[in-house]
């Protein structure tokens, strides 16, 4: 029975730290031989980050980029490494390279460029043309780079029927979102049954500015069926031995490939098959040994809340951490967001480089207090009162001869934000803290924040992250113990700026708020659509206005980790200056 051992490396590799990942890359390469790998692929662009953006359009970065491929060319060996990398023959090309015993065998460029969601590749790569398949020993495998694989008439399609692979090998930086493992395995397990042959799924893992990458690694068998999965959301070197016998027996039984490509194609239709080069690798000695591998696993999936706590907690502490930070402060007020932007925080950091800070004015109710100690106690957190009754009279001293005259109302509000905000960043500029902010999606879809008061900071752990889910991380984190206090938990939502003051006075109960933003922001349904699934069309009218009209704050906050399908930014881009109105 022939055995060919392969290894996944689900790397996190920082943007731009070329040096750094190739160093990276060269003790992965290391902890593989010694496992006896055959062939060891890392993920979509390890080698300068992904997405690298305008840094792309750099010459002296390209050239950084070619020095440390040659680099590690040079170290390659008998073990076959596929890496992600820039390539620039004349245009540049989003490409992976096959390294093998000191030489460059071979390179793919991706086909399929995505430009839709947070994908802007067509702004920086030429797409590729041409196909590859290389020999090594009793294996033909085939080459491919994130997209490429989510199309049925893709490169591997014509790899495996074309070429002949047994094998194919699909380098990714594959952006997280909930529950798109589900999509995903499903994709893949139609790949590989449709081909007939081992799919090897290799994903980054990691946090870049607001994109979070998962991980989920796994290579799936020619029928559909998951033999060994790496873990979400860290890094893992993923390896397993594939029996080239099961490719054999179920191509066996396939009559389509006896029918050859026109089995795939319509009808009287003509079949086009991309030029595919035929790459020969000189394979290891028979002899060679290698170490007994432990059964394959799989880690357990994760629940909802689970994967997406996670993937706030990977998000913060990579945007922290590689943006040259070690301690975080953020506003604790007794709320929920607060409280769950604190719980991510000290996952991501530790509670040593957590700093609380609460900062109550004559509307805070004592059990605000109450809860912000008791969740800061829970944490093992400090937590620094600040009284901003002072600062609140002299702004309201200084302006009263201007304000002559006119009655109360949001302006005093919005003040007590602006002071809170500025005493986190006084916080942040004297001790080198990182500002994180707490506002949710709801509300930030909404406009329910001030500019320049609770939106000031530097990143926004949940900003993508529905109020009704926020709820739900909340008791996740209190799974085996209380954690946030119950009451936080239970009392009415209350932003506290001005005397019995309530979510639910501004925005409509958060269940059906949520639900309509979903249908809005997330499917882009219209009015008329989202009032066919059953709400009224005055409320609907009512959300959608006010999601309109505060695309201009959301351009000014601050970035935050990507979690649904359609997050404000890099997602769902519209005018400012927009006169677009439904009705």
């Amino acid at each position: 029975m022939s055995i060919f051992r392969v290894a996944l490396a689900q790397m996190n590799p920082t943007v731009g730290d070329l040096s750094g990942n190739t160093l990276r890359i060269l003790q992965t390469m290391q902890e593989a031989r010694d496992l006896g790998v055959d062939l060891l692929a890392f993920p979509e662009l390890a080698l300068t980050g992904y997405p690298a953006e305008d840094l792309l359009l750099k010459a002296s970065f390209l050239r950084e980029n070619r020095r440390c491929l040659d680099r590690i060319r040079r170290a390659s060996d008998e073990m076959v490494t596929v890496l992600g990398f820039v390539d620039d023959p004349d245009e540049i090309y989003n490409a992976a390279a096959v390294l093998h015993r000191g030489r460059l065998a071979g390179v793919h460029h991706k086909t399929f460029l995505p430009n839709y969601g947070v994908f802007d590749e067509d702004r920086y790569f030429m797409r590729g043309s041409r196909l590859s398949v290389f020999r090594l020993g009793p294996l033909t495998f085939g080459v491919a780079v994130c997209e490429d694989i989510w199309y049925p008439r893709g490169p591997g399609y014509y790899q495996s029927l074309a070429g002949g692979a047994q094998l194919l090998v699909n380098l990714n930086a594959s952006p997280y979102h909930t529950r798109k493992w589900e999509f995903r395995d499903k994709m893949l397990a139609t790949r590989a049954s449709d081909n007939g042959c081992y799919v090897a799924y290799v994903n980054a893992v990691g946090g870049q500015d607001e994109l979070v990458f998962d991980g989920d690694s796994c290579v799936v068998d020619p029928g559909g069926r998951l033999v060994a999965r790496a873990p979400f959301f860290q890094e893992h070197l993923l390896v397993c031995d594939l029996e080239l016998e099961t490719v054999q027996r179920r191509r066996l039984v396939d009559p389509r490939r006896r029918k050859g490509l026109t089995a795939f194609t319509t009808p009287g239709a003509a079949t086009h098959v991309p030029p595919i080069d035929r790459i020969e690798l000189e394979p290891r000695p028979e002899d060679a040994r290698r170490p007994p591998l432990a059964p394959p696993g799989s880690p357990p999936l994760p629940t909802l809340p689970e994967e997406v706590f996670k993937a706030l907690t990977l998000g913060t502490r990579d945007y922290v951490r590689k943006n040259g930070f070690s301690e975080v402060v953020l506003g604790i007020s007794g709320g929920v967001d607060s409280a769950i932007t604190a719980a991510v925080a000290v996952a991501a950091l530790g509670p040593e480089n957590v700093h609380g800070v609460y900062m109550p004015s004559r509307f805070s109710a004592e059990i605000s207090g109450e809860d912000a100690a008791r969740l800061c106690q829970n944490l093992d957190i400090p937590l620094t009162v600040l009284p901003i009754e002072g600062p609140v009279n002299a702004f309201n001293q200084t302006l009263a001869p201007v304000f002559e005259g006119r009655p109360v109302d949001v302006t005093e509000e919005n003040l007590q934000a602006r002071i809170r905000g500025n005493l986190l960043m006084a916080l942040s500029n004297k001790f080198g803290w990182l500002v994180l902010t707490t506002g949710n999606k709801s509300e930030t879809a909404c406009g329910y924040s001030t500019l320049y008061g609770d939106m000031a900071g530097a990143f926004a752990v949940i900003k993508d992250v529905p109020k009704v889910l926020v709820y739900e991380l909340c008791r996740y984190v209190n799974r085996q113990g209380e954690v946030i206090p119950e009451r936080i938990l239970t009392r009415p939502p209350s932003a506290e700026l001005r005397a019995d003051q309530k979510d639910s006075d501004s925005l409509p109960e958060y269940e059906v708020l949520d639900a309509i933003l979903s249908l809005y922001v997330e499917e882009d349904r219209s009015i008329d659509g989202i009032v066919e699934q059953g709400f009224d069309r005055n409320l609907v009218r009512r959300v959608v206005r006010m999601v309109d009209s505060s695309e201009y704050k959301r351009r000014q906050g601050p970035p935050g980790v990507k979690i649904t399908q359609k997050a404000f930014g890099r997602d769902r881009r519209l005018p400012i200056t927009n006169r677009f109105l439904e009705d």
